[in-house]
């Protein structure tokens, strides 16, 4: 540990004038992980006791910069004879600044530009004494092709995890780590400009569990989060999460840019603090955002369908979707007895081709089938038959009194259901589009009293998050088209499912009422 914060200390930072050492321009919050990563390395074994390293820190860190000389320290001190260490970076840009800084160092140094031999055309730096070398590359499956790399830093993870198969391209990193006992992974991140999906939350949510003492695991978590009680928007509280203040950030320029981004809307306001506190953004983000989007998370409580059948004296469903592009989406809504408040639960069916022509989501359908919310089919007609044993189920409750759907093209789903015992008459159909605007805003109201209570499910945080609303006349519409490839089908399901709970359906039961007379 020592010996390699001496190395990463005398390293130079090639971008800044007069070149300063890394010892002078990074606080000791990098030296504690330099620390932590080669003093976890045991020389008697071999073995390194901590695998994984997850490091998430806000922008303006020096975080790329302060990586690419861990990831130069790594080659020079590691043992193994053509020991391989992967620098995987989300876009060429990135690829090329954490070449151009590893580069730097070593030309900033007479001794490193003898001991290391720059190829730019292939982005790879050679130690020459041992022949371990440092590869620099973007994200792509190609990386992990029989490679056994001893060492892997990733950066900005945030990113990587909205492309096609990260989950199984990191989870091949981690196969090639394997067979080496001294390997180690280091993440380095920012928080996600929308809310953390995909491979970014299942790692994030793994560091945080170890944090928490919730999970043991072979990571070490270093995340720079406000706590529960302190008040974020507060400059004098910027120092937590911000370790190189006053450094490679300063809090002036911190503050000039939360004032313009307040200035410029919600959006850029989340936006900003996402990526320079670290706040995690929620679903109401974008400036078209629909209005119940702000109160959703503050609304959520934990309860399953179960749950929600049992507090509840009558339920409506709502259906929408079920194309090969779309979702298939369901809402349940429960009027709680003696309360009258709305009790929601929602599930989702994809078929696999959504996957292979949405890439852009296909992390985030993944995330919530792994959640239990989201149900990935193999063939058309799985989910209608899923989708009618819920509807089942809710009927032979009792409470069902009606189902609202979009009446186009859901023909063999409706066929499914009358097949499952549900009277026709109870199947009607939901104007869409402008007509929608009523029960839009009904949802909308409720949930900001506090009367409307969905369940705490990432499948409808990001749904609605995806909702975007343009204004008809008199009326509001929330559209596919507004939401381009990013889904919304559960949540027009729950829009049939509040229009047909705003009319006030009778109870199908309640609390036993004893008149006596005396």
């Amino acid at each position: 540990a020592d010996n390699a914060v001496r190395m990463f200390d005398m390293l130079r930072l090639p971008d800044v004038p007069w070149k300063p050492l890394i010892r002078d321009a990074t606080g000791d919050w990098m030296r504690d992980i330099v620390r932590a990563i080669f003093g976890s390395f045991n020389p008697q074994t071999g073995i390194r006791s901590i695998r994984e390293f997850f490091v998430l820190v806000p922008k303006k860190s020096s975080k790329t910069t302060s990586a690419a000389a861990i990831m130069l320290v790594a080659a020079m001190t590691s043992r193994r004879p053509n020991a391989e260490f992967l620098f995987v970076a989300p876009t060429k840009e990135i690829a090329d600044l954490a070449f151009r800084q590893a580069v730097g160092m070593i030309e900033a140094d007479d001794v490193l530009t003898q001991a290391f031999h720059v190829r730019d055309n292939i982005k790879q730096i050679t130690y020459r004494r041992t022949g371990a070398f440092l590869k620099i590359k973007t994200f792509d499956p190609s990386i992990v092709t029989g490679s056994k790399p001893a060492g892997v830093m990733l950066d900005e993870l945030h990113v990587m995890a909205e492309m096609h198969d990260a989950d199984r391209v990191i989870g091949q990193l981690r196969g090639g780590l394997i067979s080496q006992p001294e390997a180690f992974m280091l993440t380095i991140t920012t928080q996600s400009e929308r809310p953390p999906a995909g491979v970014f939350k299942t790692e994030l949510d793994l560091a945080r569990n170890v944090r928490d003492g919730k999970v043991k695991a072979s990571v070490l978590p270093i995340l720079y989060e406000f706590p529960p009680d302190v008040d974020w928007r507060d400059p004098d509280n910027w120092w937590m999460v911000t370790p190189n203040l006053g450094r490679s950030v300063s809090l002036d320029s911190l503050r000039d840019g939360f004032e313009r981004a307040k200035i410029a809307g919600e959006a850029e306001f989340r936006r900003w603090a996402s990526q320079h506190l670290n706040i995690e953004v929620g679903v109401a983000l974008r400036d078209n955002a629909w209005a119940g989007a702000q109160f959703w998370e503050a609304a959520e409580q934990p309860h399953d369908l179960d749950e929600l059948l049992e507090r509840s004296e009558v339920v409506t469903i709502g259906i929408d979707g079920g194309g090969l592009d779309d979702l298939l989406g369901l809402y349940v809504i429960g009027r709680e007895i003696d309360s009258g408040r709305w009790l929601g639960w929602g599930h989702a069916w994809a078929h696999p081709s959504v996957l292979e022509r949405r890439l852009d989501i296909a992390p985030a359908i993944r995330t919530f089938a792994g959640d239990g919310d989201l149900t990935i089919v193999n063939q058309i007609g799985e989910d209608s038959d899923e989708l009618g044993d819920i509807v089942e189920k809710v009927n032979e409750s009792g409470l069902l009194d009606r189902i609202g759907c979009d009446p186009a093209g859901i023909g063999t789903i409706l066929d499914t259901i009358e097949a499952r015992g549900v009277p026709k008459d109870r199947i009607v159909g939901i104007s869409q589009g402008w007509r929608l605007g009523g029960a839009i805003k009904t949802a909308e109201r409720r949930l900001a009293s506090g009367d409307l209570i969905p369940s705490a499910q990432a499948l409808m945080r990001w749904t609605v998050g995806n909702a975007r609303v343009e204004q008809r006349a008199n009326s509001i519409l929330v559209t596919k088209q507004a939401s381009q490839s990013a889904k919304i089908d559960a949540l027009m399901a729950l829009f049939c499912a509040a229009e047909l709970m705003s009319r006030n359906p009778a109870a199908a039961r309640g609390a036993l009422i004893l008149a006596v007379a005396g």
